[in-house]
């Protein structure tokens, strides 16, 4: 599976501002890498949630400010961004 980024498009989400954040990625097209709106990713709550597959990186509470520092450090630089991974699936070791 190639890398792909998923950023929920659910109530929840959107009402936390995903719907910006999608357009923040957007702004910023990675070749090869698609950025496409979903369904929801079940947490709720949690968001706005981006998910990076097929490596299952997910992020939490992630403002579109914060969407460069995705797209360069995890998808351009290949290290996720430690400080806004989502703690319920990357717990801190």
């Amino acid at each position: 599976m190639k890398k792909q980024v998923l950023i929920c498009q659910n109530r929840t989400c959107k009402r936390q501002g995903s719907a910006e954040v999608l357009a923040a990625f957007q702004a910023h097209p990675i070749a090869d890498i698609p950025v496409r709106g979903c369904g929801c990713l079940g947490q709720c709550g949690n968001g706005p949630m981006v998910l990076v597959l097929p490596e299952e990186i997910w992020y939490s509470r992630v403002h579109p400010g914060e969407a460069i520092a995705i797209i360069e450090q995890h998808l351009l630089g290949g290290k996720p961004v430690g400080a806004m991974l989502y703690r319920q699936f990357h717990p801190k070791n």
